[in-house]
């Protein structure tokens, strides 16, 4: 069968983009439609692959300020003609799902979360609503309706966790498999010494958080390392204290040896699933982490972590002074992080949509 690959957009490599990459391991004759799309910052699995983008790639402000063009990205996305396709496979958080497919092709969805913007964190996007709230909320009930309606042209569900299944129950009203992403464990490996830092690597974006751990560092004034690039890097770097520091983007390696140096991961947002505390634990290391969401599934409270239960600074502080007398093993961490091994999730996800196609077809 002739596939596509739907992909909200391309400017980097997160959780959702390492499901794509595995995707196209899987399928490398698919073609990839995205919103928008910077070669230099994706893999070159992913650069290897036809990619078509939307008219978003020419828009002027795209590298930073896309998110601003929100309203506009169903109607792109709609845009694309996936006619010749038999099979359409998104990796959606926004909109990807959205997109018209054949009249006779099989859809399936993988959800990373429904739209987190408007359903979830409009606020820690766009800021304290004021009069925000007057020109959002109209295009805010928008997209709302557009998201929902929309979700009727996906045939298959798949959910990143059971934390973002219950939301596309509560808000698509169906039900969703659930496949948890994949850790490259044979890459994220224990190794060297632990060093006195704690680390973060994230998407610098306002749902992350990373204030709350800022201000938790400032008070317990231990260092901290921040890996990741994003549009809110200037605002933290101006309430962090000496003691924070920024590298922005690093290579995977890079990442890996902060991971196999670091203390422990701080992991303050509420996630949907969360790839980072995994790569972690595969590494050894502990987790803590805001006690919601996706790590409740990923991180063993006591065991491979701790869980801090308010998004407050003075609540991380405290879990961060409670790690320092906690034994972790860090045979546990990697033995949890192996539940979740790339190797297994691209067979399960392999037979998942041959399984699929086979029922779509009529010979199951």
């Amino acid at each position: 069968m002739r596939m596509a690959l739907i992909h909200d957009w391309l400017n980097g490599m997160r959780g959702g983009e390492k499901i794509l990459e595995v995707l196209c391991e899987l399928f490398p004759d698919a073609v990839v439609h995205t919103l928008l799309c910077d070669r230099s910052r994706i893999s070159p699995t992913l650069s290897r692959m036809e990619i078509r983008t939307s008219l978003l790639q020419h828009f002027p402000f795209r590298r930073t300020g896309y998110r601003y063009y929100l309203p506009l990205f169903p109607r792109l996305i709609e845009r694309f003609d996936l006619s010749e396709f038999d099979l359409v496979v998104s990796t959606s958080h926004c909109v990807a799902k959205g997109a018209r497919p054949p009249r006779n092709g099989l859809n399936i969805c993988y959800c990373l979360t429904p739209m987190r913007y408007v359903w979830y964190f409009g606020e820690e996007y766009f800021g304290h609503w004021g009069w925000r709230r007057l020109l959002l909320a109209p295009a805010f009930a928008y997209l709302r309706r557009w998201d929902v309606a929309s979700a009727d042209r996906v045939e298959r569900w798949l959910a990143i966790s059971h934390h973002v299944a219950g939301r596309i129950k509560k808000i698509y009203n169906t039900d969703a498999d659930v496949m948890y992403p994949p850790v490259d464990t044979d890459f994220f490996t224990p190794g060297g010494k632990t060093g006195t830092r704690y680390l973060i690597v994230s998407a610098l974006v306002p749902y992350k958080r990373l204030d709350i751990a800022i201000r938790a560092f400032n008070q317990l004034r231990l260092p901290l390392t921040i890996i990741g690039e994003g549009p809110q890097r200037k605002r933290l770097e101006a309430m962090a204290g000496p003691q924070v520091e920024f590298l922005g983007w690093r290579t995977d390696k890079e990442v890996r040896d902060h991971y196999r140096s670091c203390r422990a991961l701080i992991f303050p947002g509420e996630e949907d699933f969360g790839i980072t505390p995994l790569e972690a634990q595969a590494c050894g290391k502990p987790v803590i982490a805001y006690g919601k969401g996706g790590a409740r599934e990923t991180v063993k409270d006591g065991e491979t972590g701790l869980f801090f239960t308010e998004q407050d600074p003075g609540a991380l502080a405290d879990a961060v002074r409670r790690s320092a007398g906690t034994a972790f093993d860090p045979a546990a961490a990697r033995a949890n992080a192996l539940r979740f091994d790339r190797a297994k999730f691209k067979e399960k996800l392999k037979d998942y949509i041959e399984k699929a196609v086979m029922e779509f077809k009529g010979e199951l």
